[in-house]
């Protein structure tokens, strides 16, 4: 008899399934179910991506404002696993739509060409390193998209009046993100293909685009042997340059290394030789003519150009 009667009060309980609803997992901060959800140390969860967006702003928790400075400091956003093993056991068909439309979310944030996100900071170019320090919320919003996303590529442009960014930037890859205590964080890239705005957007803050990648025309025959001579004279002119140039042009390739050496063939990359990418950036030249000289698709323009700048320079006093 008292078999049967644990077995009669057993069979009364409401299930896990039955105590619940969607309603209960959701997020306060973006009313959907928990995606990877993680708990502050004064007891609230959300979601990750939900909490980090918060912290970009202020370092307190959203709904009780206790500090959650060491928090961030750690860097470290352990999963809540039992929330998420009691999603998947009750809700695994609405569990499995959250996660679909986050991938549905990042693959829409790794297009290369649709909906880019852009940096209007500095000039950036191919093959050149260029080092950032994020520290605004918008920013820092982008960067974890594009690491998440798996593109780790975002587009530079400068800022042009008129115009919220230039018609012309660069492509930068995400080599390595040094976190800072507060959020801010020390970002190592390097420039990528050139591109043109086609149209210009916004998503949370930040500046997108759609764009077209540029590519030097290439030539041929006499053309080609002309262009050939054209570049070894201007490789020789950058030589001379960074030897003989005076104290602030030497302190500048202190810091941005040495003249790159040539390469074999000078039409292989779609921009051209590095070196003179190179040149370029250590150039005392205003940005709007480097704006110039990245939107050219001639090699042979470009190397002219060069030519003439440090024609100039090298006639210069000491």
């Amino acid at each position: 008899d008292n078999k049967d009667e644990t077995v009669a009060a057993k069979c009364t309980q409401p299930s896990l399934g039955e105590s619940l609803s969607v309603s209960d997992l959701e997020c306060s901060l973006c009313i959907r179910m928990f995606f990877e959800p993680v708990t502050t140390p004064c007891g609230h969860t959300f979601c990750k991506e939900c909490l980090e967006r918060c912290l970009d702003h202020r370092p307190n928790c959203p709904l009780c404002k206790q500090s959650l400075r060491e928090y961030l400091k750690a860097g470290r956003y352990s999963p809540t696993v039992l929330l998420q093993d009691i999603m998947l056991a009750t809700f695994p068909t609405q569990l499995a739509e959250r996660r679909e439309l986050h991938r549905a979310e990042m693959a829409e944030l790794s297009n290369l060409t649709k909906n880019i996100p852009i940096f209007v900071c500095t000039m950036s170019f191919p093959g050149i390193p260029c080092p950032l320090h994020v520290f605004e919320p918008r920013y820092r919003l982008m960067i974890r998209r594009c690491q998440e996303s798996g593109s780790r590529r975002f587009g530079m442009c400068i800022y042009e009046n008129g115009k919220s960014f230039a018609d012309y930037g660069c492509m930068l890859e995400i080599r390595q993100v040094e976190l800072l205590a507060d959020g801010r964080s020390l970002v190592d890239t390097i420039g990528r293909q050139r591109f043109r705005v086609l149209s210009r957007g916004h998503r949370d803050g930040y500046h997108t685009a759609d764009i077209e990648y540029l590519e030097d025309k290439k030539v041929s025959g006499e053309e080609l042997q002309e262009l050939q001579c054209l570049h070894e004279s201007t490789y020789r002119l950058a030589q001379r340059f960074c030897e003989h140039g005076d104290l602030t042009s030497r302190h500048i390739l202190m810091q941005h290394g040495p003249l790159p050496e040539k390469e074999e063939d000078i039409q292989a990359s779609a921009d051209g030789p590095t070196w003179c990418w190179w040149l370029i950036s250590i150039l005392p030249l205003d940005p709007s003519y480097q704006l110039n000289l990245l939107s050219c698709t001639s090699l042979r323009a470009r190397l002219s150009q060069l030519q003439r700048i440090l024609t100039a320079l090298l006639q210069q006093p000491p």
